[in-house]
């Protein structure tokens, strides 16, 4: 099955580099650009692709707007220069499935949209080692076992999901299939109200359940 895929990028170099990229690849093909937020939009709407690319600075609509336009029934997957906190927070919260830096190079760029079909979300890897930290530094808040709705075992996969892994990893470590994990998450997230698999990470924190990877059994 081939991802049908939709650019959003105000540089046509920018457009047509990551075209060749993802047109090299045998299961992707791209199916349009757009060098505005109100044309990416407009042509989401009218091709309804898979994946949506889209920058954050661009004419009209900017990505973030995009996204929360889009999101969740179209996949978005944010890459951008600017990988500053505040839009890495916005971005993910309007629900994209990913925040890729354009200096993180064409296998990341590849592998954020197999992650986005896979129902995983992928985060530049400069990026989530800063917003993991300051989460560390910040610690949890006291744990609040009684005002979540969450079984035992879904509580073990927020656990998971928290620590950043994918559904496949989720699956070896709890000894289930990746789609087992990956209907668990979907649970989740409906009991949560969670856009995402980091707005689940962030409930996780908030509420004390989240734990540091050095801290697992």
């Amino acid at each position: 099955m081939t991802t049908r895929i939709l650019i959003a990028d105000d540089q046509e170099d920018i457009r047509s580099g990551f075209r060749l990229i993802l047109d090299s690849q045998p299961d992707m093909t791209v199916v349009g650009e757009a060098a505005d937020g109100e044309t990416a939009v407009a042509l989401a709407r009218e091709l309804r692709p898979d994946v949506v690319l889209a920058d954050i600075r661009m004419p009209r609509l900017d990505g973030l707007e995009v996204t929360r336009l889009l999101a969740p029934r179209t996949r978005v997957v944010v890459v951008t220069t600017f990988d500053l906190d505040e839009y890495v927070h916005t971005a993910l919260r309007n629900g994209a499935c990913g925040f890729l830096l354009k200096r993180s190079g064409p296998a990341l760029l590849i592998e954020g949209v197999r992650a986005a079909m896979a129902g995983d979300t992928l985060i530049s890897p400069q990026i989530t080692v800063r917003l993991l930290s300051r989460l560390t530094q910040a610690g949890p808040v006291a744990a609040r076992p009684a005002a979540h709705p969450l079984t035992e075992r879904e509580v073990d996969i927020v656990q998971l999901v928290a620590r950043g892994l994918t559904n496949a990893e989720i699956g070896a470590e709890l000894f289930i299939s990746a789609g087992t994990a990956k209907t668990h998450i979907a649970n989740v997230q409906a009991k949560l109200g969670a856009r995402n698999r980091v707005g689940i990470a962030a409930w996780a924190w908030e509420h004390g359940i989240a734990k540091a990877e050095a801290d697992t059994p």
